[in-house]
């Protein structure tokens, strides 16, 4: 596999995720064809599933992505044979936009994951309403509707961190990040407040970069360090429209001896944990 796996993806000139994709589509017209064979109208098919008209018009079309539950539902009440269920992994991946969609997966089956952040609070540690903050202000403007989608997606994510067997997983944030409030003051302060539940976690570790350090080994930007069931270690950037998966050796050890020190330089996380209730303090 070559050293940068995964699209230099741009948002702009790509669809936004899911809206009209092809696997929208393919699952759409699929289900379509199972409603008309089995008699059904979009009426009922919503009614015994619990979804309005409109929405199973907008699955049929490929405009919303369907959850999980209710294409374990439709495949059972169209009795579509489980060719349904059968897309339900790559209609989930459409959630993600297209350039993390491979880390997404990667991510959710990891046995560790290390996390140095520097602009906003880690997705696997944010609120929801701060992760609606962040999606609405974005540029160029998401529609409503993507911004929903993007905020379940974001939700979605944080199931690893109660799974079991538990994975390892450790952050370290920079404390610029814990002090800007994104979304507001109530939304800034419930974020420093989801960190410091998180955190009391037993399976992860959150260590705070305070601005006063003087030797900082993290300059060149944020990156996640993962691991797989299978003990490949990977290492995922993103920067702007841009986003790179590293599989060989050099590059990856090289961020692994960088966030070992970044480690190092940053608060202890039991002195993380009182400076985070100090900001709180604060808000």
């Amino acid at each position: 596999m070559s050293e940068t796996v995964a699209e230099a993806a741009g948002e702009a000139g790509s669809p936004e995720p899911g809206a009209g994709s092809g696997i929208l589509r393919v699952f759409g017209r699929q289900m379509k064809l199972c409603r008309i064979r089995a008699g059904m109208e979009r009426a009922e098919v919503g009614a015994r599933t619990g979804y309005s008209p409109s929405t199973i018009t907008s699955y049929e079309l490929g405009r919303r992505i369907p959850p999980s539950r209710f294409i374990d539902a439709v495949d059972d009440l169209l009795d579509a044979g489980g060719l349904l269920k059968e897309m339900k992994e790559e209609v989930a991946r459409a959630q993600y936009p297209p350039f993390f969609r491979d880390a997404a997966q990667l991510e959710a089956e990891a046995v560790e994951l290390h996390v140095y952040d520097t602009h906003v609070v880690n997705g696997l540690l944010q609120t929801e309403e701060y992760a609606r903050a962040v999606f609405t202000m974005r540029r160029p403007l998401l529609d409503e509707e993507t911004i929903e989608q993007r905020v379940s997606a974001r939700m979605l994510r944080q199931e690893i961190l109660a799974r079991w067997p538990a994975p390892l997983v450790s952050f370290v944030i920079e404390e610029a990040v814990l002090r800007r409030p994104v979304g507001g003051a109530e939304v800034h302060r419930g974020q420093l407040e989801q960190i410091l539940l998180v955190g009391q976690k037993r399976n992860v570790e959150i260590q705070v970069m305070p601005l006063r350090r003087e030797d900082h080994a993290g300059l060149a930007g944020p990156f996640t360090l993962i691991e797989t069931k299978a003990g490949g270690r990977i290492a995922y950037a993103e920067v702007q429209k841009s986003s790179h998966l590293y599989t060989d050796r050099p590059p990856v050890r090289e961020l692994e001896a960088q966030y070992g020190i970044i480690r190092a330089q940053a608060l202890t996380p039991r002195e993380s944990m009182s400076f985070i209730e100090g900001l709180l303090g604060e808000s």
